[in-house]
């Protein structure tokens, strides 16, 4: 997972969610994506989903990307996966916008 390129990670994070119940799953156009990088749907709750694939803790930029994304797309959910895990102060944005942050633990509990 820490050697894929951007846009192949989210094709990656793409098929985990596919592998979990989710449908409708589209991996957006890499550039002007509007903060989403896969949109999908799972029980009737549709999902914005933006990938980072980094060597570092992911600060609040994604949190903000994905917060945008989701209104965008008309979305109920922003989520933030990556391979990596959080700063505090993206921990803090994400829980005052309510945007879902699955970390490396989460996606490792997904390949399960």
């Amino acid at each position: 997972m820490d050697e894929l390129e951007g846009h192949d990670f989210e094709y990656y994070c793409a098929d985990l969610l596919k592998a979990h119940g989710f449908i409708d799953v589209e991996v957006t156009k890499g550039s002007g994506d509007f903060g989403a990088d896969i949109l999908a749907e799972k029980d009737g709750i549709s999902y914005a989903v933006q990938c980072k694939c980094y060597d570092k803790p992911i600060g609040v930029r994604a949190v903000q990307e994905v917060y945008a994304g989701r209104d965008y797309y008309d979305c109920m959910v922003g989520v933030v996966m990556t391979n990596q895990y959080f700063t505090a102060p993206a921990v803090e944005l994400a829980k005052k916008l309510k945007i879902m942050l699955w970390d490396r633990g989460y996606i490792d509990s997904m390949e399960d």
